[in-house]
């Protein structure tokens, strides 16, 4: 792979589990050592280098922290071994942990704290000793959900404040799209796609991050030209993304769930594009009504409409009802299969990882 990451980006490696992001994250660090390529920090190749020579510190999910020392001495543990001033050490500490808000608690030990303070105490630990890379491998993984989703908003909130570039590995896609300024979407050892999380969400370049990231509805379908798709088993759909295609290809339309409308056929609006397909359930989700729709033998769409009128939702069509999905035009997207879904050739390919922080 290769990886360029800004100065003072939030930038977000994102996959499953053994896509290689966290292996990627440990040569950054200097934990484990590339085969081939190089590893450039302000322009300096640090491959080769151990951990403790490079300007990088890792927040891991597990805290790490001294049981037997105050959070305070924790903090300024790093300082300490680089034989800081104690007056130094002592405004750096109190400034990390005037941060992460725990000041208050700066004489108490890790088991008085709670989770997240712990893993607060660790960010301010790494953060104390100014690197050029903060990494940060699912360092949220062991929270609860409402205490995960506070930390994302204080992460990021942090990260803009220090200006530190942060490298951030996680397989939560909701926490990679509050947090990030990019993300790296992984899949067997490469990278599908890299861009912003709107491009990532909105406007996916493969079926893999289209149904990662969120909730896709893939429908098979074959490009008709330069402007227009025939969806399998379905209608002939405009689409802007088809001159992106050679007339004849195979690709897949994705709309989002949130964008369908779901409707009696007689009621369908008939300036939209849409399939035909019959109800196979219908799941209350509090904000939202989830139903599923067949619309082929091995297609079946979901879609989301929000519960702004209990009378609406009540007139909703129930299991086995015959309904029409509808969507604007600039809703759909077309997508290429993705590579690693294809069939592998003979070929083993050589892997170079590069990763730059300019």
């Amino acid at each position: 792979m290769d990886l360029d990451i800004a100065d003072g980006e939030f930038f977000t490696m994102l996959g499953p589990s053994g896509c290689g992001k966290t292996t990627t994250l440990r040569m950054i660090a200097g934990f484990e050592q590339p085969t081939t390529g190089k590893v450039l920090i302000d322009g300096t190749d640090v491959a080769g280098l151990p951990a403790y020579k490079r300007p990088t510190n890792t927040v891991f999910q597990s805290y790490a922290l001294f049981p037997h020392m105050t959070l305070e001495e924790n903090v300024g543990f790093g300082l300490k071994r680089k034989k800081v001033s104690k007056a130094e050490i002592k405004r750096r500490v109190a400034d990390e942990l005037e941060r992460v808000g725990l000041s208050r608690e700066a004489k108490r030990k890790p088991a008085q704290l709670s989770g997240g303070q712990q893993q607060r105490v660790a960010l301010a630990r790494a953060l104390v000793n100014l690197p050029k890379v903060l990494l940060l491998d699912e360092p949220l993984g062991a929270l609860d959900l409402k205490l995960r989703k506070g930390l994302q908003v204080q992460l990021k909130n942090i990260q803009r404040d220090v200006g530190i570039t942060f490298v951030y590995v996680t397989h939560d896609q909701e926490e990679a799209l509050t947090m990030s300024d990019r993300i790296a979407v992984m899949n067997a050892g490469h990278i599908e796609q890299c861009a912003d999380p709107e491009t990532v969400y909105d406007r996916p370049s493969t079926t893999f991050v289209a149904g990662f990231i969120g909730v896709s509805n893939l429908m098979p379908a074959v490009v008709k030209g330069s402007n227009e798709i025939e969806i399998a088993d379905g209608p002939t759909v405009p689409s802007k993304d088809a001159g992106q295609f050679s007339t004849g290809e195979k690709c897949f339309a994705v709309v989002r769930p949130e964008k369908l409308t779901v409707s009696l056929p007689e009621n369908a609006p008939g300036d939209q594009p849409g399939v035909d397909g019959i109800v196979e359930s219908s799941l209350y989700l509090g904000t939202s009504t989830q139903m599923a729709i067949r619309v082929a033998e091995d297609v079946q769409m979901t879609v989301l409409v929000p519960n702004a009128s209990e009378d609406a939702r009540q007139h909703l069509p129930g299991g086995g009802a015959k309904v029409r999905l509808n969507w604007l035009p600039e809703h759909m997207h077309l997508v290429a299969e993705s590579e690693a879904d294809q069939p592998a050739d003979d070929q083993t390919p050589t892997e170079t990882v590069t990763e730059g922080v300019n």
